[in-house]
């Protein structure tokens, strides 16, 4: 199964892309981008009553939903995000403690892995150097379809020496963006829950389908 883990669609402030128009866009690009859902990671917000299932039935794709947070190591993505979760910490605030977040987020049922983190200055590669590491890490986005030329081979020496799990998003705040890296699982994953516990257990994989969609320019 694979899906997009990292997209964001109007609700963010950034992005002008209609959650309904990527499912059209996935669907009419099929046999280029086989995705089999995507998970919505707006920046710095939660909406509880946000429910896609019509839009799932529609276009038969998965649409799961998390969110893109700011902390003092750069953004991470939060997976499974509860009342629990949304109490403790202020999702608006753009300075979070990592150090704080991402055990806590684990023990509440969820999971947070930070996001493009080989980018200059606020990526996670750069706190590492002058930080200690963050206890919980699990996974880390070692495919994100914004980065520039070398921003995700940079993140390989982190996987490397820490061992973290490794997933890709596209980043997308463009329609045409969605996708074009995602994250493959043995499992199938039908669920938050299950998106939840497979990042934790293992069992995935990045993908790069930039080279696929330039070729069919």
């Amino acid at each position: 199964m694979i899906l997009d883990l990292h997209t964001h669609s109007d609700a963010s402030e950034d992005s002008r892309a209609p959650v309904e128009t990527y499912m059209k866009w996935l669907v009419r690009k099929r046999d280029l981008l086989p995705i089999d859902g995507i998970v919505l990671t707006e920046h710095r917000q939660w909406n509880p009553a946000a429910d896609y299932r019509p839009l799932e039935d529609k276009y038969g794709l998965l649409i799961l939903r998390g969110a893109e947070v700011e902390t003092d190591y750069g953004h991470v993505l939060v997976y499974g995000v509860n009342d629990d979760m949304t109490r403790r910490f202020d999702f608006t605030n753009v300075r979070l403690s990592a150090q704080e977040l991402i055990p806590a987020v684990a023990h509440m049922g969820g999971l947070a892995v930070p996001c493009h983190p080989g980018r200059p200055t606020i990526g996670l590669c750069e706190h590492y150097e002058h930080k200690p590491p963050i206890d919980g890490v699990v996974a880390v986005e070692a495919l994100n379809g914004g980065s520039r030329r070398g921003e995700n081979e940079r993140v390989q020496h982190l996987i490397d020496h820490y061992g973290y799990h490794a997933v890709g998003g596209s980043d997308s705040h463009l329609v045409s963006f969605i996708g074009i890296c995602a994250t493959e699982f043995d499992a199938d994953i039908r669920s938050i829950e299950d998106l939840v516990n497979t990042l934790q257990q293992g069992g995935y994989r990045p993908l790069d389908f930039r080279d696929r969609l330039k070729k069919d320019v």
